[in-house]
């Protein structure tokens, strides 16, 4: 079962002091097994302790339409974590942040002795450029992405992609990324997982679990 935002929150910053964290933030509208497959693989190829799930309260790039309740976000999160080293956190909730570059500069100053890893998929890496402060985001922490089938082309010749190919790493470096002074990221190949939200969302699961 995974531990509750909560309880992440009251350990404390001594507990994490050279612990590398993935951090995976999203709206998690519903949670499913391929966030939990992004998260065992980040946890084995950056060599991590522990992946933190932050459910967005509400993303500044989505709608609000179709958007479950924020405590059934969770819920779905809990369910679906089934690993121990994955948290589900409201942190950012707590935090009162509504963008990443902010989200990530209060959990620096909350656990200063830390090593944060930024997680997300090549989608991501595509329209970064269109998040608030992006490229302080880079300059912040160091980032994984992971492949995403179609988008893997476009992720590779984005704007971001450019802007900081300098301080891409090989994959073969990979677990070198925790202890990397930013900017530094890297592209990771992996097998793909089937499930998404939006299809989840499609078929009419998803309603009917948060519904109930």
């Amino acid at each position: 079962m995974a531990t509750s935002g909560k309880q992440v929150r009251r350990s404390g910053s001594f507990r994490h002091r050279g612990r590398r964290i993935g951090l995976l933030g999203g709206s998690f509208n519903p949670a499913h097994d391929g966030h939990r497959h992004i998260s065992q693989l980040a946890l084995a190829r950056l060599g991590l302790d522990e992946v933190w799930w932050l459910v967005s309260p509400q993303n500044p790039l989505k709608s609000e339409a179709g958007m479950a309740p924020f405590e059934s976000r969770l819920e779905s999160a809990d369910r679906i974590a089934c690993d121990r080293r994955i948290r589900v956190s409201a942190l950012e909730a707590e935090l009162g942040t509504r963008y990443t570059a902010d989200t990530l500069k209060a959990l620096q100053n909350r656990y200063p002795a830390a090593r944060f890893v930024w997680l997300m998929g090549a989608d991501n890496l595509v329209q970064i450029s269109r998040w608030r402060a992006w490229t302080q985001i880079f300059n912040t922490i160091p980032i994984a992405v992971f492949a995403r089938d179609s988008y893997d082309s476009k992720a590779l010749s984005a704007r971001a992609s450019v802007r900081f190919a300098q301080a891409r790493i090989p994959e073969r470096a990979a677990r070198l990324l925790p202890d990397a002074a930013p900017p530094a990221w890297v592209f990771l190949r992996i097998k793909p997982h089937p499930a998404t939200a939006t299809d989840i969302r499609q078929n009419g699961a998803w309603p009917a679990i948060h519904e109930g």
